[in-house]
Formats: structure tokens, C-alpha cells, sequence
């Protein structure tokens, strides 16, 4: 008898009560429902075609159990599931591993569906949305403390700065993202097509065609990306959705703002947004990433922007057909004609030919040609620098408005206008960041008069890269250096150093930027930056800016240093300090938040976080980092990426109201004596666990780690070392990215149970989680990582290792932790105070689930062959298994690392 034979298999008519049951149990909204069913219905038709109705019938057993699993927590469900999963052949598992897998990018998309349709649907209804959520409501909450004109100002210095990184927990390859969008383009087609009618009969046809394509498409990659694959990865967010979505995003505002008079006189919403990336800059700890490939980095990036205002501008400008007898132009806008004329006169012919009297029209079409020239990289015919294009364009704006074309004037051109001031000729800024020890090095060889390695000459022709960059393309291309691990003052001196052995007196403009990562670093941040703008390079550098500084924070070192609860207390002291010494000294501070999509990683709502910072952090300026599939998930989509940018815009503005400072102050000091506990308690606790000795052999053996590295995930190493004999050897991303595959999320929960203890005060706590923003940010996501963790499938994970005290000591501060949690919140179980995200966990968890029963067998099975040949000899089928099971759970629960 197999494992699968012990139980007996429910009939059909008691699966499909079940399945229904359960789908009905999870609140979804009715078109989303019929959005999952269809889906599922139609990867159902393609697993039949494909595989036959034996592979069918065996993802809906495993389906079956899980579901019964998780509904039924008491029953024989879960060892049922376990045995299904143990009694498939590895290739039936590789084929029931990707039919999971097809089937949360399948729900994913729905949910992504049904949102863009809930936000359709509050656009069209004034008044539907929440009062905090959106930059009018926050602007106008502004004004009534703090008066009109200090909100205008506040609102003209408003920054939201995105910076995008290659920490690739995004496991699927770009093949299956490309053909999901396709998917959702399909599904909006089927949405408007009428009932049963032919169009809606060619859409699910066309569907049928596209989820076959991603069953048959490989789901994982053959071999990792080089930083290049990633920089024209994260180029199709700009070119599908932010290039044309940023500037919407400001013209809603200031409809909002302004009523009628938007789009007929010059807008009050400034370009607040600016895009970054360390997409081909961050070479800490990545040898692939070098001078070239910034270079190119830039140049890819630059092309991209260049071509879509070139596409702007020739699209506007065809448009643009209004008459010299009733739109006269400016003497400035002819002048700009005239110029053109004389130098091409063939072109500027060809152009009066196609637009007779249509002056305005035919100068956005020679702005249109010099931009094509600069792509092309033509100095005489293209612009120097993207000022001059914003010249022409407020030349040909003025001259409209002149002579009564206002709408034009403050529409389209505006439009144009906007792009350019957002992202001018390099679109993303781009961000270097290079550890200090490398930098050390380089100058102890150089000022030894030495031979110098090739790391080091290495070092030196980056600068000359950054020089060149600037040239080309302005100091906002690449102008920012990160210094990670920052700890001391000298660490910052060091890169000025560096760029003149390097270049000498035309070093290139830098705006260096400490990165405090560890609790120690963290502490001496203050001290550290005082004694930082003493040194001459950065006090002409904030003299030429207005005396700036930007300042980074690391989520995810501080995280694996002392633990997540300490961890978030010592980054709000932090920054506390910091922005009571930059205010003292004048200084107008940039916090830079260096989060990640995992909870581990200080990942979660960001507008929530935003306004749990304590006073003058923010002061309207709010620059992160986005990671992994949380860059598609929150900019892949125009109308889910409009409202996050309006959300975050307006936390941001929002956070400097005298009400909200009061607030997070004030509860910071009433609670102080709750936080000290929590902090000593929490490190306590963290400690004991992996500073017990053997503790970072254990992690790798209990959790999928080592094989982690196998995947393909991205270009960088997942450790720094060899093997992993403590956490130091390990970056936090795979630290993080391990817990979530074994199904504990440790990294972003441990210690907080014991600290809450530790308090002890229920009354006080559940006070606390009211009225302090930290707290409550902290455990609402707390809550979120607990509900994605499963503690039966857990077990299996911690019983790879021999350390029942450590296996112990894990789920006993689980419980302890969602006991808490659960108190605090309100309720029977967690995320009850947050449905919309309970139900994405709920509909999601039991095949998850199944997921990580097949990784589990694959797990074990691979750990007892390397123990059978001596630590070699890993089946290549168990493998891929398991690599499959990796991508498909990460799909499943989306916020991984």
C-alpha cells in the first residue's frame, strides 16, 4: 500500500463541496470570484491537454487535501496532503509543482484585476476615497493648520523618490511576467466585451492560448542574469507603465487641487516625483557589476527616456494643429523656428510642407528631431543638456498661453513639461554604492606607491565612468555614492579621496551618502555625520545645494544584527537624532530608507510607515528602496501605480502636519519605558537563539538556503563567503528569503512575543497599539508575516535539523508571538482588522501549502543522498523540484524578500 493509499479519497461530489466552501468562505468580491474560477478553469482545460486527465485528477487530490488541510486543523487532512506529495514520481511532482505555481501567477493577476477595478470604480464615484490617502485630502488638512501659503510651500518642496535595486527575489523569468501581462490585457478585453458575445468567445480563446504558453514556457531561468539582463528588466516598468504614468499622476492631483481651473492656467503640483536605481551601480559585494557595466547601465537607461520624448513630442506635436491666424506665435518660438531653418533648411521645408501656418505645431516637431539627435548622440543638432529642451518647452507653453490656447498650453505641453522635469535625458538617477572596506584598500595601495591590484584601478575608473555620465547627461544621472557600512567619518572622506587620484581637480560633482546598516553604526550615526560636513568637499558640496544631505538606513543588516523588534526601535532613535541635529544645524535632511518587500527587511505598507516617523524625518521628503517583485507589483500596473504614488505622496506631506508630529512624539515619549523593555527583552531573545552555538548550520540545514543559491534568482552571490559558519557570512536578502520558504518568516517576527510579555500590561499594550504609530506599524506587520507562516508545515522544516532546543525555542516564541498579536488586534485570529489582506492570505495559504509539501520531499530527499555520498552526488531531478517549489512559492506569497 502507498503512502496515498492510507486515506481514503474523498468523491467528487465531496470535493467540489469543499472547494466551494471554501472559495465562498474567503469574502471575495463576486467578479473576482468569476475572474479565479475562469482561470482556473481554463489552466484546468490546458493541464488536461497537456498532461492528460491523470495529472488533473492529481493537482486537484493534492488541492483537495490542502484545502481540507487548512480548513480542518484537527483532521487527518494535512498527513493525507504530506502522503499525496510523497507519492508522486519526481516527474509527476515537477508537473503538479508548476501547475501550483501557474496557478498563483493565474489568482495574482486576478487580484491585481480586480483592484485596478475597485480604483476604476472610486474614480468615477468623487468622494470614495479615504480622506488620509490621497495628496488633496492631505493638502487640504495641511492648510487648515498650518495655513495656505506654508502649505504651498510645503507642497512645491514635496519629493517621493523610488529607488529601484537588483536584489532579484522576483524568482519568475521576464518570459512568464511578460506573458501575465499579456494575460491581463486579455482579461480587461474580456471585462468589456459584451456577455457570451464573439469578442468576449476571441478573448478567453486567446486566453486559453496564453496560459498554455506559460504551462509550456520553462519557469526557471538557465542561468543568472548579468546586471545588464537586469537594468532591461526593470526598463519595461519605464517604458509600459511610469513614463506615461508619473505625469497622470500629477495632473489628477492638481485636478483635485483645483478644480475647473486645471489645465487652463500653470498647475500648483510640482514634478514631485524622482526615480533612482541601483541597477547597475551597486557593486557592493558584486564583482559583475563594474565600470562598464554602469556605463552601460546609463546608457540603456538614457536611450530608453530619449526615445520616449522623442514618441511625446512628435505625438503632441502632430497633434498641435492650430492656426498662426488665431494662435500667433511668440517672437521666442519663432525665433526657435528660424534657428532650426537655418541650419537644416531641407528638414524645416519638409516640416512647413506637412504643417502650412502651424507654427506651435512645427517647432514640437523640431524639438522632436533634436531629441532623436541626441539619442543618436549628434552634439551639434541635439541638446546638451535636458534645461535647454525645458527652455524650448516653456518657450512654446508661454507662447500658447500668450495668445489664448491655454489648454494646450497647460495640457499637453504641461505634460511634456513634467516628463522632462521628472526624468530628464538619464531617467533613472543612477546610484552607486560600494562597501568601505574596498574603499580602505584601494587607499592604503595607492598611498603605498605600490603596484596597485586590479580591484583597486577598478575603483578609480568608475569615477572617470560617473565623470563621463555627468558630461553627458547632467549631475543627476549619476552624482550619488553610497558608502555601506559606514562607520566613521573618514569612511566618507575616503570616496572625495579616491575621485582625485582618480581625475584630480575634474573629479566629478558627488553627493556621498552614508549607509548605517548595524545597531552599533546606527548609534554613532550623529556623531559620525557631524564631524562629516566639517570636511571641505562636503561643505561646498551643501553650499551649492542648499545645504542637503542625504543620509541612509539599512533595514536589513540592523534586522539580522539584533532582531526585527530591537531593530525598528533603534532605526526610530536613529533617525530621531539625526533629525534633531540636522534641524539644529540647518541642514534640510533626505532620509533614505533602505527597505525591502519582506517584513524581515522593513517591508510593508509604506504610507503607514511613513507616518509612524518621528518628527522632521520626513518634512515632505520620502526616498526608499523597491526590490524584488514588489517593483512590478507596485509600479507594473498604470492604475495601481497612480494610486500608490498618491498614497505615498501623501503620507509624505502628511507626516509633517504639527498634529502628526505631535502625535508620534508624544506617544514616543509616553511610551519610551514600553520600548526600552521591548528592546532589551527582543535582543535577549534574538540572541539566545542565534548566538547559541551552531546555530548558523543549523539555519542552513533546516531551511532550503544552500540550495537558494542554486536558483537563478540575480547577479549578486548570495553570501559573501564560502559556506555559512555565522550570520555575518550571509546577506540579509537570502537570510530573509530562507524563513519565508521554510514557512516561519522568523526574520520578521522573533522576539517580539517574549518583549510584549515582558510588558505584560494588556491594557497598556492595546493603548499603545492605538496611539502609537511605531507599534502599531510594527505588529500590523507582524500580523501579515504570522498569517503566512504554517506551523504544521513548519515542524517538518525545523525536524531536518538534530537541535530539538533551537526547533523548540522557535515555535514557542511563534506562539508566544501570535498570541499577542492576536490580543492586541482584536479578534479570533489574525489580520481580522484588515480583511481586504486576510482574504489575499486565505485564498493563497493552502496551496502555498501544497507547494512546500513538494519542497519538503524534494528537501529531504537531496539532504539524504549528500549524506549517502559524503556531501556530493545531489539528484538533478530532486533538484529542480525543488527549485520549482522555490519560484512557486515565492509567487505565492509575494512579499518574500
Amino acid at each position: 500500500m502507498t503512502p496515498a493509499q492510507s486515506f481514503p479519497e474523498p468523491t467528487n461530489t465531496e470535493a467540489i463541496r469543499v472547494i466551494g466552501r471554501f472559495e465562498a468562505g474567503q469574502g471575495i468580491p463576486d467578479a473576482m470570484r468569476s475572474d479565479v474560477r475562469m482561470l482556473g478553469g481554463l489552466l484546468g482545460q490546458v493541464l488536461r491537454e497537456a498532461g492528460g486527465d491523470d495529472l488533473f485528477e492529481d493537482v486537484e487530490r493534492l488541492r483537495l487535501a490542502t484545502i481540507q488541510a487548512y480548513e480542518e486543523e484537527n483532521s487527518d487532512a494535512f498527513e493525507r496532503a504530506a502522503a499525496i506529495a510523497e507519492s508522486f514520481t519526481v516527474a509527476r511532482a515537477d508537473e503538479v509543482a508548476r501547475a501550483f505555481t501557474c496557478y498563483f501567477h493565474l489568482v495574482n493577476l486576478a487580484e491585481e484585476h480586480q483592484r485596478v477595478r475597485v480604483l476604476r470604480e472610486r474614480a468615477g464615484q468623487p468622494g470614495r476615497e479615504d480622506a488620509a490617502d490621497t495628496v488633496a485630502t492631505a493638502y487640504a488638512r495641511l492648510q487648515s493648520e498650518v495655513g495656505d501659503d506654508e502649505a504651498r510651500r510645503r507642497l512645491a518642496g514635496l519629493r517621493f523618490h523610488p529607488v529601484f535595486t537588483a536584489h532579484p527575489t522576483e524568482a519568475r523569468r521576464r518570459a512568464v511576467s511578460s506573458s501575465i501581462r499579456r494575460l491581463s490585457e486579455l482579461l480587461t478585453q474580456h471585462d468589456a466585451a459584451s456577455e457570451r458575445g464573439a469578442e468576449q468567445h476571441r478573448a478567453r480563446r486567446r486566453m486559453l492560448e496564453e496560459i498554455d504558453t506559460l504551462w509550456r514556457t520553462a519557469p526557471l531561468r538557465s542561468q543568472k542574469p548579468s546586471p545588464t539582463d537586469e537594468v532591461r528588466t526593470v526598463m519595461g516598468v519605464f517604458d509600459e507603465t511610469l513614463f506615461t504614468t508619473v505625469p497622470h499622476v500629477y495632473r489628477r492631483i492638481d485636478d483635485a487641487l483645483r478644480g475647473e481651473d486645471s489645465g487652463s492656467s500653470a498647475p500648483v503640483v510640482p514634478a514631485f516625483v524622482r526615480i533612482g536605481s541601483w541597477v547597475g551601480g551597486d557593486r557592493d559585494g558584486n564583482p559583475f557589476v563594474t565600470a562598464s557595466v554602469t556605463r552601460e547601465a546609463s546608457q540603456i537607461a538614457a536611450d530608453h527616456v530619449l526615445r520616449g520624448l522623442e514618441r511625446a513630442l512628435d505625438r503632441i506635436g502632430r497633434t498641435l494643429t492650430l492656426a498662426a491666424d488665431d494662435t500667433p506665435p511668440s517672437a521666442d518660438v519663432t525665433a526657435l523656428w528660424e534657428a532650426f531653418a537655418a541650419a537644416e533648411p531641407d528638414v524645416a521645408a519638409e516640416l512647413a510642407a506637412r504643417s502650412p501656418e502651424e507654427p506651435h505645431r512645427r517647432v514640437l516637431l523640431v524639438l522632436a528631431r533634436r531629441v532623436a539627435a541626441t539619442r543618436s548622440g549628434d552634439r551639434e543638432r541635439g541638446y546638451a543638456r535636458p534645461e535647454e529642451l525645458l527652455a524650448d518647452l516653456r518657450a512654446v507653453q508661454t507662447s500658447l498661453a500668450d495668445a489664448g490656447a491655454k489648454r494646450h498650453a497647460f495640457g499637453g505641453v504641461q505634460h511634456l513639461i513634467w516628463q522632462v522635469e521628472t526624468y530628464g535625458f538619464h531617467l533613472t538617477e543612477l546610484e552607486v554604492r560600494q562597501h568601505s572596506q574596498v574603499h580602505r584598500k584601494a587607499l592604503a595601495e595607492l598611498e603605498a606607491g605600490d603596484a596597485i591590484s586590479a580591484q583597486t584601478e577598478e575603483v578609480l575608473e568608475l569615477f572617470r565612468v560617473i565623470a563621463e555620465i555627468q558630461r553627458d547627461r547632467g549631475a543627476r544621472a549619476a552624482g550619488r555614492y553610497v558608502v555601506s557600512f559606514t562607520q566613521s567619518a573618514s569612511d566618507l572622506a575616503n570616496v572625495h579621496r579616491l575621485a582625485r587620484h582618480a581625475l584630480g581637480d575634474d573629479a566629478p560633482v558627488l553627493d556621498v551618502v552614508p549607509l548605517f546598516e548595524t545597531f552599533a553604526d546606527l548609534q554613532a550615526a550623529p556623531e559620525i555625520l557631524a564631524e562629516a560636513v566639517t570636511f571641505p568637499e562636503f561643505r561646498a558640496r551643501m553650499a551649492e545645494t542648499g545645504n542637503r544631505l542625504e543620509v541612509m538606513l539599512g533595514y536589513s543588516d540592523s534586522s539580522k544584527d539584533v532582531g526585527p523588534v530591537a531593530a525598528n526601535l533603534a532605526l526610530y532613535e536613529a533617525q530621531e537624532k539625526i533629525a534633531r541635529w540636522a534641524q539644529e544645524s540647518g541642514i534640510e535632511l533626505t532620509l533614505f530608507h533602505g527597505r525591502g518587500g519582506a517584513l524581515g527587511r522593513g517591508g510593508g505598507p509604506a504610507n503607514s510607515a511613513i507616518l509612524a516617523q518621528p518628527p522632521h524625518s520626513v518634512d515632505g521628503r520620502f526616498k526608499l528602496t523597491e526590490q524584488g517583485e514588489v517593483i512590478f507589483a507596485r509600479y507594473g500596473e498604470p492604475a495601481i501605480a497612480m494610486r500608490h504614488i498618491d498614497q505615498v505622496a501623501a503620507a509624505t506631506l502628511l507626516a509633517s502636519a504639527p498634529s502628526e508630529e505631535a502625535r508620534t512624539s508624544g506617544a514616543a515619549a509616553r511610551y519610551a519605558e514600553v520600548a526600552s523593555i521591548m528592546d532589551a527583552t527582543s535582543r535577549e531573545r534574538f540572541f539566545s537563539l542565534v548566538k547559541a552555538e551552531g546555530f548558523a548550520p543549523w539555519f542552513a540545514t533546516v531551511t532550503p538556503l544552500e540550495e537558494i543559491g542554486l536558483l537563478a534568482l540575480g547577479s549578486r552571490p548570495a553570501r559573501r563567503g564560502l559556506s555559512v559558519e555565522s550570520l555575518e557570512d550571509l546577506r540579509a536578502i537570502p537570510w530573509v528569503f530562507a524563513w519565508t520558504q521554510a514557512r516561519i518568516n522568523l526574520a520578521g517576527w522573533f522576539g517580539l512575543g517574549t518583549a510584549l510579555e515582558a510588558v505584560g500590561d494588556v491594557e497598556l499594550l492595546t493603548e499603545a497599539y492605538r496611539d502609537w504609530p511605531l507599534l502599531r506599524t510594527m505588529i500590523d506587520n507582524v500580523a501579515m508575516s504570522l498569517a503566512k507562516t504554517d506551523e504544521r508545515i513548519a515542524r517538518q522544516y525545523l525536524a531536518l535539523g538534530d537541535r530539538d532546543d533551537l526547533a523548540a525555542l522557535v515555535l514557542d516564541e511563534l506562539a508566544l508571538t501570535r498570541q499577542w498579536v492576536i490580543r492586541l488586534t482584536g479578534g479570533e485570529g489574525l489580520l481580522e482588522n484588515k480583511p481586504v489582506l486576510q482574504r489575499a492570505v486565505q485564498l493563497r495559504s493552502p496551496y502555498v501549502d501544497a507547494l512546500s509539501l513538494l519542497q519538503l520531499r524534494a528537501l529531504r530527499a537531496l539532504r539524504s543522498a549528500a549524506e549517502e555520498a559524503g556531501g556530493s552526488g545531489a539528484d538533478a531531478e530532486q533538484q529542480r523540484l525543488l527549485l520549482l517549489s522555490v519560484s512557486g512559492v515565492a509567487a505565492g506569497l509575494q512579499n518574500t524578500g
